[in-house]
């Protein structure tokens, strides 16, 4: 039986891994940092409400066998490109530090598609960057999962978002052969990809691209 943490619960694909994790007989505990608790009660479920900028005040409650990482946000949310990296670069790698001196053998990154550390795109720069500062860490399983655009229910209204996930969903016949790798993907067909891998124990740095989540 294995100890599943996960970070960005309140996201999409993080709300399909925890409903996910809930229901697999392989985890008796799953283990939610938040900034604040979800109305949901679960026998399995310990939720940790915690701020993100003091995390090394949690270290202790930082212990399990697998973390997901889900965090994410956009700079129009976040309100500047300072904010925007805060979420999606600092906060996965303070945490995976402490999780990595804690013991944690596995961490699971959900980024995104054409993430690029060299890339001149600033969205696609810092997820690179946050794949090789966690890549760096040297888990004894690391896996970095870049989907296309994510299809599911937001509670937060995203305009841009909507219209791309009609386009795409309306031209998705279109998306074979090298365009595959754009097709957009279910939540929770993610989830699922990223469960799978935690339980495959795969040595080293793993790079998952959105065409291979599909299957």
């Amino acid at each position: 039986m294995k100890t599943a943490i996960i970070i960005g619960s309140t996201g999409l694909t993080g709300k399909a891994l925890l409903y996910q994790l809930l229901q697999d007989d392989q985890f008796d505990k799953v283990i939610l940092f938040l900034r604040k608790e979800l109305n949901i009660k679960h026998a399995k479920l310990i939720q940790h409400a915690v701020d993100f900028n003091l995390l090394g005040n949690y270290k202790d409650l930082i212990k399990g066998d697998v973390v997901f990482c889900c965090l994410g946000t956009t700079i129009k949310t976040a309100g500047s490109q300072d904010a925007f990296k805060k979420v999606d670069f600092t906060y996965p790698t303070e945490f995976a530090k402490i999780a990595k001196q804690n013991g944690v053998s596995t961490f699971l990154l959900q980024s995104s598609l054409g993430a690029d550390a060299a890339s001149n795109n600033f969205y696609l720069k810092v997820k690179g960057e946050t794949e090789q500062a966690l890549q760096n860490l040297s888990f004894n399983s690391f896996a970095t999962f870049r989907p296309s655009m994510l299809l599911g229910e937001r509670t937060e209204f995203r305009f841009g978002e909507t219209i791309g996930k009609l386009v795409m969903r309306f031209f998705s016949i279109l998306f074979i052969g090298k365009l595959k790798r754009y097709k957009a993907i279910h939540v929770n067909q993610v989830a699922s990809a990223m469960i799978k891998q935690s339980k495959s124990n795969k040595p080293g740095n793993t790079v998952i691209e959105n065409e291979e989540i599909m299957y």
